[in-house]
């Protein structure tokens, strides 16, 4: 065997040998004792008790899947204690392809069940389409960032399950770029949205069901609430270390690495900016056709941002925007993810850019996914990183407290 590029490379040769071959059986995965095991696969173990006897909805999309591959659809609607009778998706659609404004209703293929899109006329289910439920079931895996709107979907239908006196089930996942690091300015009060559904910072440091829990309890929702964990994982793991199986949340979020990146790159995508999207590696590059590439690379590399490089370079993506239009730019290069600081990365760039270019780079409309005013207006007058991230310390420490009381993982 080759010697391993790094441990976490070497847990997960490892995990993925204890795995055995195709076929070894449907439990070979529960069997594997230090194997991270999803809520899916959790439920299965267990005979799927938590919903037995139960009319079951499913809010899910191509993620949602267990440890060997099956979709959580198929191995609810094959439970025989199990009455899977309808299914929602979120933004990206259920098969996690469709990068559009407007979702409609389907049907599933396979099952021929009815697929009612929560990124369509409604985001929040209606009564209409949860009735005759017992409960619904949210299966879905984040990315750690407060505007990926997949949390703003489980949100919406945890509220729509309490108004409804239905029973709420969630099928835990990792967070990918770890459990622990938490950053960012937190949402202003009242400016909630689809893509800053509650009052967090960028980056959370949660899962999904840590997050159903906090919205439960602050959001005063009455709602029997279900979280089947994940057995094996560790806060500090990042999504390499845990032996699962990456799957493309959404067709712009291709690997580990952006979404890494994306709390603080995705935060620029609001500007006249292209993030990459509509190149092979989205999020991984930014420009502009009014950019000094070198010069750019100079500047952000002269602040020692810690755990990161950026490479000077030329892309023209094929869609969104500057289709077909070269961008100057830069390739941002993580060197050192235990280092690395997305969000602070993502704010330095920023205040190069108002630095440097006050008049073409459009500064208000950061503020679409930053979603504080007290920041934007430190960014327009100049402040500096540091001065931005004291800003909002007192908020973020009690984010800290109030983001204790949901953990569910050491």
């Amino acid at each position: 065997m080759s010697r391993c590029s790094s441990l976490a490379a070497c847990l997960v040769a490892l995990s993925l040998l204890a795995v055995g071959p195709a076929g070894a059986g449907e439990n070979a995965l529960v069997e594997n004792p230090g194997r991270v095991l999803t809520g899916i696969d959790v439920l299965a173990r267990d005979d799927f008790r938590a919903l037995a006897g139960q009319r079951v909805g499913l809010i899910t999309n191509h993620t949602g899947v267990d440890g060997q591959g099956v979709p959580t659809l198929r191995r609810l609607h094959d439970a025989a204690n199990v009455d899977l009778a309808v299914l929602f998706s979120p933004e990206h659609g259920l098969r996690g392809r469709l990068d559009v404004v407007r979702i409609a209703d389907s049907e599933e293929e396979g099952t021929g069940l009815r697929v009612f899109s929560l990124y369509g006329d409604t985001r929040k289910p209606s009564s209409k389409m949860l009735d005759g439920l017992d409960t619904l079931v949210f299966d879905i895996q984040d990315i750690g960032t407060r505007f990926y709107t997949y949390i703003s979907t489980l949100g919406l239908a945890m509220e729509a399950a309490a108004e409804a006196g239905l029973r709420f089930v969630v099928l835990d996942r990792p967070n990918p770029i770890n459990g622990v690091d938490f950053a960012g300015p937190v949402t202003d009060p009242g400016s909630e949205s689809f893509t800053a559904f509650h009052s967090l910072p960028v980056r959370h440091g949660m899962t999904v069901g840590e997050l159903a829990g906090l919205f439960r309890d602050e959001r005063g929702l009455q709602l029997d609430l279900v979280v089947i964990r994940l057995q094996n994982w560790k806060r500090p793991m990042f999504y390499d270390a845990t032996g699962l199986r990456w799957i493309n949340p959404s067709p712009n979020m291709r690997s580990l690495a952006q979404a890494l990146l994306y709390p603080g790159i995705g935060l620029l995508e609001t500007t006249n900016l292209s993030v990459g999207r509509g190149t092979d590696t989205p999020f991984e590059v930014f420009g502009a056709p009014w950019l000094d590439e070198r010069e750019l690379a100079l500047q952000l590399n002269g602040l020692d941002l810690p755990g990161v490089v950026f490479v000077p370079v030329r892309f023209t993506p094929d869609a969104s925007k500057f289709a077909g239009e070269e961008c100057d730019g830069v390739n941002i290069l993580v060197v050192n993810r235990e280092t690395f600081q997305p969000v602070r990365t993502g704010l330095a760039i920023a205040r190069v850019l108002r630095t440097a270019h006050p008049e073409r780079w459009e500064l208000e409309a950061y503020a679409r996914l930053l979603v504080s005013e007290r920041a934007l207006t430190l960014l327009r007058d100049g402040a500096g990183v540091d001065d931005l991230e004291a800003a909002w310390s007192g908020e973020l420490e009690a984010f800290r407290q109030r983001r204790a009381r949901h953990l569910l993982y050491e």
